[in-house]
């Protein structure tokens, strides 16, 4: 069964590259939906293609896709789709957005795909598996930092922290450095270990459903800043470590002392 997904999710991730190729650096026209964030013609039009996909494939599967909402929200197989996470970088030219492809199996993530269709970089993740990497420079499987101290941090942007900038800043005081940016993209780079942790707050269903079986079949871990696993209708408070030793005190570092 999962075979034919995975086939199937390439096609996705292809077809939802050509379509976002050619608007990469075409100066789109960016909205600006309720929520703040931007959304182009290629996030909706790479979502209708893959949606229409999806529809004519798997008639019975639901699709949960950022632009356009849940459909069949009893099948036990749900498509969870971002096709430009990352739009800030993508109208700004910059390479590192991704569209993100995830298979949910009865709320459980057991397929996801990390697509850069301009590098022509790829991740696939299938649970219980060794995540796969289509690209020109290295190979998915994530470096054992050993420590917090010595691991490289990550997150896209403070911004987006809120009023947990200040748990964030424990965790960033206790590695060794931090670096802002990537969406999605980071987490592909800690999949080929040259990220070791990453911690965001508020991420959708379409943000992390993807990056879970990626980053695991790494190697690595996906939870919430608790330690928990990521589940649909959670607060997307998602802390990803590529080195499962380190989890315990990446989530020490993020506790809540209000809460203690």
């Amino acid at each position: 069964m999962f075979p034919d997904f995975v086939a199937f999710a390439d096609l996705l991730a292809d077809a939802a590259g050509a379509v976002i190729r050619g608007h990469f650096r075409a100066v789109p026209m960016a909205e600006q939906k309720q929520d703040l964030s931007p959304v182009t013609i290629a996030d909706r039009a790479a979502e209708q293609a893959m949606r229409a996909m999806i529809a004519a494939r798997y008639p019975g599967h639901g699709i949960h896709g950022e632009e356009y909402g849940l459909e069949r929200a009893d099948s036990p197989y749900r498509w969870v789709l971002d096709p430009i996470d990352g739009t800030r970088a993508f109208i700004t030219g910059r390479p590192i957005f991704g569209t993100l492809i995830g298979l949910l199996h009865e709320g459980r993530p057991v397929l996801g795909v990390i697509d850069q269709p301009i590098t022509g970089e790829r991740w696939v993740g299938v649970a219980g598996e060794a995540t796969r990497f289509r690209g020109a420079y290295g190979r998915a499987g994530t470096r054992r930092c050993g420590a917090l101290a010595a691991a490289e941090v990550s997150c896209t942007s403070p911004e987006l922290l809120g009023d947990a900038l200040p748990r964030f800043a424990r965790l960033a005081s206790a590695a060794r450095r931090v670096t802002w940016g990537g969406d999605c993209y980071a987490y592909g780079l800690l999949a080929l270990g040259q990220i070791d942790v990453i911690a965001e707050c508020g991420l959708k269903i379409w943000d992390w459903a993807a990056l879970v079986p990626v980053i695991e079949g790494a190697g690595g871990r996906m939870t919430d800043w608790q330690g928990a696993p990521l589940t649909p209708g959670c607060a997307g408070d998602a802390l990803a470590v590529g080195d499962p030793g380190v989890l315990a005190d990446a989530v020490a570092a993020l506790a809540d002392t209000n809460s203690l």
